[in-house]
């Protein structure tokens, strides 16, 4: 894949050739209508799984209340906020990133914010965290953070991104699993073997991909997803191998489908239920029932990983998509920082959680998107899927996983960019690649290469070269990396 900004096989750039073409600038970034609505495709297809997963976290978090929100209402709102976010950003700021329920936030709710408060004073405090970070971008505080993080990093961030979303892609598959509490952490597949059919049906739907890219074929990604989701439905009807978790959460068949079973659904059509739209909200009732300073540290902790997530992701995405300058800034910055707060604050008011730019874009991007034009198609996709979620589950995540481990292959070519040989930038790079998959959080690998970069390159006699911003967020990681202790040590 050329990471120009014209994808694969487009035409070369002209000039505007309708009113729709002027206002995304699809010639003037070298790509098609046809790129950007199966860039749009693509980037749906391996996001649709958050119409089930976020439900499944969510709903399966009990409030202090004894309360649990429904399925199918999360389901609803899930796919209604991604679908409007997605379009308003591709249609504010033109570029091709889309928006769902971050999963980083939504596990940290469902497992530590509702054992202290409600559901409706949790999201209250994601609404807050949200603000903040609106407020933050429109002042240009968010901007000038973004500034000051040099280019090594930025570039670090994006192969970490890579490297973290090419490692999801093998979790989800099942070709990396978990060996508990022995040593490796993770194996390989089952006891060092591929030894599910899932698993088998990743690695083939991986190869077609790559082989089919390594073609120049247009439309590789997308061919490979659907062609793999075809042969799991016929293998599903064949061999029946069903769910591998059961309905409380455990393992019940090692050799099933991880998230959803490729199998056609009884029903295809159905009213969403959107009872926690909006109005489900208690803004500041958090404050009351754990006092101000838990309240505070618990949107403390909302903040810096929405908001570095996110920074992260879009300069990543930016990035692989040819769409940022030698500084790594890209078009309509301020822009999509402010829309980017807007989302956590659409999440937090639909009990969605908080929606935030999804390093699956990836994606679709990899296909050829360039604009906001394969934005428009991927929310519509979300929109439509309020009325299908059954058939959003069709694509198991084996077969999605393939496409992340392509596009994580794709952005970690990007390192090419950083000059190595000086160990004061090496080690910083370093941090940043791997702390992201080996803890599974970007804002955590960002943390790390912020906190190394000023240490490191201050010692070494580099000080002067820092900037002061840079120091002041290097602070504020060590806060947010020692927020256990600190709030033990306050009584919190």
């Amino acid at each position: 894949m050329s990471h120009s900004s014209a994808p694969r096989g487009a035409a070369p750039t002209t000039a505007p050739t309708s009113r729709l073409d002027r206002f995304f600038e699809i010639s003037r970034r070298g790509s098609t209508v046809g790129a950007e609505v199966r860039g749009g495709i693509v980037t749906f297809v391996t996001m649709a799984y958050i119409v089930i997963l976020n439900p499944i976290i969510l709903s399966g978090g009990t409030d202090v209340a004894g309360e649990n929100l429904a399925f199918g209402q999360v389901a609803a709102v899930t796919a209604l906020t991604a679908g409007v976010m997605t379009i308003v950003f591709g249609l504010v700021t033109r570029l091709p990133f889309a928006f769902a329920a971050g999963l980083g936030i939504n596990s940290f709710l469902a497992v530590s914010v509702v054992g202290q408060v409600t559901w409706a004073e949790a999201m209250g405090l994601v609404v807050i965290n949200g603000l903040i970070i609106v407020l933050l971008a429109a002042t240009g505080l968010r901007r000038l953070i973004f500034d000051a993080v040099p280019l090594q990093l930025k570039t670090a961030i994006t192969v970490g991104i890579g490297l973290f979303i090419a490692f999801i892609g093998f979790v989800d598959s099942g070709f990396v699993t978990s060996t508990g509490l022995n040593s490796p952490p993770v194996g390989l597949g089952a006891s060092g073997s591929i030894a599910t059919i899932p698993t088998l049906l990743f690695v083939a739907t991986l190869l077609l991909c790559a082989v089919l890219m390594a073609l120049r074929i247009r439309g590789a990604l997308l061919i490979g997803l659907v062609s793999g989701t075809v042969l799991a439905v016929v293998v599903e009807a064949i061999w029946h191998l069903g769910p591998k978790v059961g309905a409380d959460g455990s393992v019940v068949n090692p050799g099933g489908w991880g998230l959803s079973v490729p199998s056609l659904p009884s029903s295809w059509v159905g009213l969403p239920d959107l009872t926690l739209a909006w109005g489900h909200v208690d803004l500041f009732g958090a404050f009351g029932r754990i006092g101000a300073l838990a309240a505070i540290m618990l949107v403390f902790t909302l903040v810096f990983t929405n908001f570095f997530d996110a920074m992260g992701t879009m300069t990543g995405l930016s990035r692989e998509a040819g769409l940022a300058d030698a500084k790594g800034n890209f078009p309509r910055l301020r822009s999509a920082l402010i829309v980017e707060g807007v989302g956590a604050v659409m999440g937090g008011a639909t009990s969605a959680s908080s929606n935030t730019v999804f390093i699956e874009s990836a994606s679709g991007i990899g296909e050829g998107a360039r604009t906001g034009l394969a934005n428009l198609v991927t929310g519509a996709l979300f929109l439509l899927a309020m009325f299908l979620t059954p058939l959003t589950s069709i694509v198991p995540s084996e077969i999605a996983a393939a496409a992340l481990v392509i596009v994580g292959a794709l952005m970690m070519s990007q390192i090419r960019h950083v000059d190595l040989t000086e160990v004061s930038a090496l080690i910083p790079v370093f941090l940043t690649v791997t702390v992201m998959p080996l803890t599974y959080s970007i804002a955590n690998g960002i943390g790390a290469g912020f906190i190394s970069w000023v240490i490191i390159r201050s010692l070494s006699g580099k000080a002067k070269e820092i900037s002061p911003l840079l120091w002041i967020v290097a602070a504020g990681f060590v806060i947010f990396f020692a927020r256990g202790p600190i709030e033990s040590a306050l009584g919190v």
